[in-house]
């Protein structure tokens, strides 16, 4: 059995894919605080759950599509914090797309809400100087 903030981010995972694969922009959009700042694969920064649900509205409707979250790992941040970060594995219409994902999870209204959304690139941007 994992640690609390194992299986808070555990939930929220299983919720968010079942949501993606149906690409369902109101409970995706319902599983984000109301004050969410959410960086997905454009550079729009979008706000607040209304800001997430135009995110996803605006994806394409592919035919086939589904996600697989890989190297989790998770931190608890205080009482009513968890942070997440692990590797988003995304297939639509049978093309891959692997990212890095990390979210800051928190109780809001006595359920757990992620409040922090970020993507970026798997790929290196940047040599490690040594």
């Amino acid at each position: 059995m994992g640690s609390a903030a194992d299986d808070i981010a555990a939930g929220i995972i299983a919720k968010w894919s079942a949501a993606f694969a149906r690409l369902d922009a109101d409970a995706l959009s319902a599983l984000y605080s109301k004050s969410a700042l959410f960086y997905g694969s454009n550079p729009t920064l979008y706000r607040g759950r209304d800001g997430v649900k135009s995110y996803f509205t605006a994806l394409p409707h592919w035919d086939a599509r589904n996600v697989q979250f890989t190297d989790v790992s998770t931190a608890a941040a205080g009482s009513e914090v968890v942070n997440m970060a692990g590797t988003a594995n995304f297939s639509v219409d049978g093309t891959g797309l692997t990212v890095k994902i990390t979210w800051v999870i928190v109780r809001e209204d006595g359920d757990w809400k992620i409040v922090s959304h970020h993507v970026s690139s798997k790929a290196a941007l940047i040599d490690q100087v040594r």
